[in-house]
């Protein structure tokens, strides 16, 4: 099985979030893409998240109907800052047969040599790099003193529709009470209104 893994805070998952993992599926043929939560992301410690229960809920909305997506919820539940390398560690030794692909956003790769163990990283999964908006990916050929040839050699990317919408942007708006349609699922939507999220 060739097994997507989609991390981040999802605080709230948005439309972007959802033709990202659509797009990497479709383009780079995955059998499977695992949503996952971050429970205390080590470069936002700093800031305070919306409960993980809430967040993976909001995931579960949003991913239903689409039986290749599913939710992993084993960061919210760990105690301590969520390290990627640790989770694919985890899932490595969990799915010992199957090919692991990490999704991840341009922005996310320029900022690659600040991880934890960047390199057992891309050992343990190939990397699927997406454009942010219209920022393109940086020269591939920089990242091989980081990583090394063999796994930048495996490195693909996915070009997606330039959706310019931002986590930060719709918590902004729910707490001015401004609408979110077109901008996250409905189900989430309604969601984020009932349960008064970031009101």
């Amino acid at each position: 099985m060739r097994l997507g893994i989609y991390g981040g805070t999802f605080d709230p998952v948005h439309l972007g979030h959802l033709v990202l993992a659509e797009t990497c599926r479709e383009q780079c043929r995955l059998d499977r893409v695992l949503f996952i939560p971050a429970g205390i992301p080590p470069h936002k410690q700093g800031r305070e998240l919306t409960a993980g229960q809430l967040r993976a809920e909001m995931l579960e909305f949003a991913i239903a109907g689409q039986p290749a997506f599913s939710v992993d919820q084993s960061e919210i539940k760990r105690s301590g800052p969520s390290y990627t390398v640790e989770t694919l560690r985890r899932l490595r030794q969990e799915h010992p047969d199957d090919e692991l692909f990490f999704l991840m956003g341009a922005d996310s790769l320029a900022e690659f040599s600040l991880w934890r163990e960047p390199r057992e990283i891309a050992e343990l999964a190939s990397l699927i790099v997406v454009n942010r908006g219209t920022q393109a990916p940086p020269e591939l050929e920089s990242f091989i003193p980081l990583l090394g040839a063999a796994a930048v050699a495996r490195i693909q990317r996915v070009t997606m529709p330039g959706i310019d919408i931002s986590a930060s942007d719709l918590r902004r708006r729910a707490h001015a009470g401004l609408s979110l349609r077109y901008l996250t699922p409905r189900a989430v939507e309604q969601y984020l209104i009932e349960h008064r999220v970031y009101s």
